[in-house]
């Protein structure tokens, strides 16, 4: 899906002891979740935290001792009025684990099912969900070590992540396997079947990453399968590696859970793995959205381009939030005058220039709005029931249903492919004399030199990528367990999309930026080192080769496109 950030064993356990995050149940954001993620901060749970979840668990188990309950004394879905007999009420917690588990697809990346582990956990510390208090700090302690369960990608229409968390449920129990930074990926299944039924599962994520963000991927390491007694107990767990393994951050699981029908709904029922993708997505689009205007910068630069769209005065009259911002930051990043003076040249540039601040500035706005939703639901005692202790009720009701994320992250990946769609307007540009003063397509002095004409098409294709992802998942419909269920939000597939568009946005990109680098080289241009399009410039001319000859450019691509993430940083050191 995407590039960026870490996924290895070194920097899950290097970033052990880098910091804190508090998990409190109603501060936690997105970078809070980002960081447990990559293993670049360790999970302390909140004190205050801690005992809204004690009351909690208190008050949920006299509740449902004395009362009906949804999924503690009663089925769930369609089975929601058959009553589950007190003889049975732990086994049938057990039961609705095991039956829920079921998710399919390919193993997700650690760093997904990590962000799932930190939301799931701050969202149990806001004290509505009503289960034992020893879970949540089995999920902190999981993401500490690095371990984390076997979780499959589809199961989930934004109704709640009940297949994913289930099967986090069953490996807390010691029934499903756990994965960890001492484990290593082998050949990838469709599916995980249950670890009672045979000896060992092993699959493969449908990604790996390495310690730099943008870096390519590493080759994964030898297999170590996981080890599955059978029939298991409660007390047994299942890893995917050597039981030796004990030092804190190499990958021991934490002890298993005694989970019975007080824990089992109250663990999945939640959003946690589309808040967890949401998060990373969101983290890295914004990033790339802020490299991207560098990029830009760059270009303007190589086509003798116009400060007046970026003119102060004109997002005075026109002040929309992203839009002022993002004029004034490319004033900061090119040295441009609050009220520059007119070019010398044409009257006024193409789109790709003249309306960055219009395209790039919604973008950042919905990169805002999306924020939004993302702190409220990763801080949101969203769990079906509601337990409060304050009125000894559980109160039942639909506050699973994801529409704002689904709306939002459809908003969002809308406004990224308008801006890479603008990247390719000025990769169009750049391949044009009559804006460069260059030979067609920036080609050397051979006769009918191509250039870098294959660019356009290569950016086109992964821009038509990005148009697909950015479908509206929200217009999905699905009617569930017998009727009962008679909508979904969708908003799981408004996550995965946004993450696989991580990866089509970036190269849209890196094309852009090999040719902005090429065409500035041609014609001898150095900006200002003391700017930060200058910076900018030194940082791709030390990456980038200086052969200008027909040739492949794949790997030049690729590490330009790598390289966007430092520009972000340029981008967020840009602010006077």
């Amino acid at each position: 899906m995407s590039s960026r950030n870490a996924d290895t064993p070194s920097a899950v356990v290097a970033g052990l002891t880098a910091g804190l995050v508090v998990l409190d149940g109603c501060s936690t954001g997105v970078t809070d979740i980002v960081r447990l993620a990559d293993g670049a901060a360790r999970p302390v749970p909140g004190t205050e935290a801690m005992k809204r979840v004690e009351q909690s668990w208190d008050a949920a188990r006299q509740i449902a001792a004395t009362g009906r309950v949804y999924g503690r004394s009663t089925g769930v879905g369609a089975n929601r009025n058959e009553d589950v007999p007190t003889e049975a009420a732990a086994e049938h917690g057990l039961r609705l684990l095991r039956s829920h588990a079921g998710a399919i697809g390919e193993e997700l990346p650690a760093r997904q099912v990590r962000a799932m582990l930190a939301v799931r956990a701050n969202q149990l510390l806001a004290g509505g969900a009503g289960l034992r208090p020893t879970v949540v700090t089995a999920l902190c302690e999981a993401l500490e070590t690095g371990a984390y369960p076997v979780v499959n990608e589809f199961g989930s229409v934004g109704t709640g992540d009940i297949a994913a968390l289930a099967q986090v449920g069953l490996a807390l129990v010691g029934e499903h396997p756990w994965r960890g930074p001492d484990a290593s990926r082998t050949p990838s299944v469709s599916a995980v079947p249950s670890v009672s039924a045979v000896p060992s599962v092993s699959a493969v994520p449908s990604e790996t990453r390495s310690p730099e963000r943008g870096a390519p991927p590493q080759a994964p390491a030898p297999s170590v399968q996981a080890q599955g007694p059978s029939p298991l107990g409660l007390g047994e767990r299942v890893t995917s590696f050597g039981e030796e393994v004990s030092s804190v951050g190499r990958g021991l699981p934490p002890e298993p859970q005694p989970l019975d029908n007080n824990d089992a709904l109250a663990l999945i029922s939640s959003n946690a793995l589309t808040l967890g993708q949401s998060a990373l997505a969101l983290d890295e689009l914004r990033g790339l959205i802020e490299a991207t205007q560098v990029v830009a910068a760059l270009s303007l630069l190589a086509v003798d381009g116009s400060h007046e769209a970026y003119a102060a005065p004109v997002h005075a009259a026109r002040p929309h939030k992203g839009s002022v911002e993002v004029a004034r930051r490319m004033r900061e990043l090119i040295g441009a005058a609050d009220r520059p003076t007119p070019p010398l040249g044409r009257i006024q540039d193409p789109y790709g220039f003249r309306c960055v601040p219009q395209i790039h500035g919604p973008a950042q706005d919905a990169a805002d709005a999306l924020e939004e939703v993302l702190v409220v639901e990763i801080n949101a005692a969203a769990e079906n029931p509601l337990i409060s202790p304050e009125d000894m009720a559980a109160y039942h009701h639909g506050g699973f249903y994801q529409a704002q994320l689904a709306l939002a992250l459809d908003h969002f990946r809308l406004a990224v492919t308008q801006v890479a769609r603008l990247s390719t307007s000025r990769l169009s540009t750049l391949n044009e004399p009559a804006y460069t003063r260059l030979r067609p397509f920036l080609a050397d002095h051979e006769p009918a030199s191509s250039g870098v004409m294959i660019l356009e098409y290569a950016a086109a294709a992964a821009l038509g990528d990005l148009r697909a992802f950015s479908a509206p998942a929200s217009l999905g419909h699905a009617v569930l367990s017998r009727g009962v269920e008679e909508q979904a939000s969708f908003a799981s597939l408004a996550a995965r999309q946004t993450l696989r568009a991580c990866g089509a946005y970036r190269l849209v990109v890196g094309c852009e930026l090999v040719s902005a680098v090429r065409a500035l080289r041609q014609r001898d241009l150095r900006p200002d080192p003391e700017l930060p399009v200058g910076r900018a410039m030194e940082l791709a001319e030390s990456v980038l080769g200086l052969d200008q000859t027909d040739r492949p450019l794949t790997g030049d691509v690729t590490a330009a496109a790598a390289l966007l993430d430092r520009f972000t940083d340029i981008w967020r050191g840009s602010e006077s």
